[in-house]
């Protein structure tokens, strides 16, 4: 009984783990708010790139990654990179300009997103418990839309962007890992023509501090390892769970925005996180539903 249950406390650990320092991140991307945003995503991909190299060598994975990165793949992964590109370069910009509520908002929306994104491009069949949740926030961001309240546009390109690469990382056939690898190799000739347009313009902040230039390094491990983490607990984790603990990081980021940087809340905040965690709500408990639901066997 006590080795049956190692995977799924193994894989708890590497959610909790994962999801907790994308909760965190705003601390630490607050920390580089002096830094352009495009310069934190080029050291970004650029520090991760370096270190999933290293595990690549490390683990003998290249030609395995080498077979699988081609033809249709290879595509697939060209469009997940630019949405994780986007994705960052947006959720940079909202934690150094004050935005931290929305971005908290966008990934309350993004599991619903996902639902909808399955249902419409991978025909997967949408319960009615996962409708009425998609509509119940929906109608936040509606009530959001509306009043003209907040960033809205801000919380609805995290959602869509984030939702967009996990639909496309699901049809392409290779691993976590190697997919991120391909990604941050695809991206990094643009980062590199960044930084070194910004060496030129004198603007580049790499190199003006050793206190910042550890930071901006910190930005592989920063990176990588949530993704490595959640990549593990997808393995050992049943979905219905890893549905629960995605919610870790924008409640953390949610607390952060209030808390920490003292971002005002309104009263349409209040309305439409309401109805986000209303409608989250709806979603977990379906999920958690149709986990606890026997499969019948077949003859």
């Amino acid at each position: 009984m006590r080795n049956s249950s190692q995977p799924g406390a193994a894989g708890l650990a590497f959610g909790v783990g994962s999801y907790t320092l994308w909760g965190v991140l705003p601390l630490y991307i607050h920390l580089l708010k002096d830094v352009p945003a495009l310069q934190v995503l080029a050291h970004r991909v650029l520090w991760s790139l370096g270190l999933l190299l290293l595990l690549i060598v490390v683990l003998r994975r290249a030609p395995g990654i080498l077979a699988a990165a081609r033809g249709r793949t290879l595509l697939l992964l060209v469009g997940s990179a630019l949405m994780i590109a986007i994705n960052w370069i947006v959720y940079i910009w909202a934690v150094q300009n004050g935005h931290v509520l929305e971005a908290s908002l966008g990934y309350f929306i993004n599991p619903l997103v996902n639902v909808a994104l399955g249902f419409a491009f991978l025909g997967e069949r949408l319960r009615r418990l996962q409708a009425a949740a998609i509509g119940v926030a929906a109608i936040g961001v509606l009530v959001l839309a509306i009043s003209g309240g907040g960033a809205l546009w801000l919380s609805l390109m995290l959602a869509l962007s984030f939702g967009l690469y996990g639909l496309l990382r699901k049809v392409a056939a290779i691993d976590a890992l190697g997919g991120l690898t391909v990604e941050t190799l695809l991206l990094a000739p643009f980062s590199v023509a960044l930084l070194l347009h910004a060496s030129q313009a004198g603007t580049n902040a790499f190199g003006q501090s050793a206190h910042l230039d550890w930071l901006l390094a910190l930005a592989g491990v920063v990176t990588a390892l949530p993704l490595l983490l959640f990549a593990a607990a997808a393995r050992r984790l049943p979905l219905a769970t890893l549905g629960l603990l995605q919610y870790i990081a924008p409640s953390l980021q949610f607390a952060e925005a209030v808390l920490i940087f003292g971002e005002p809340v309104r009263q349409v905040h209040i309305v439409t996180f309401t109805l986000i965690w209303a409608g989250c709500a709806l979603y977990a408990f379906d999920s958690i539903r149709a986990a606890r639901t026997p499969t019948p066997a077949r003859i």
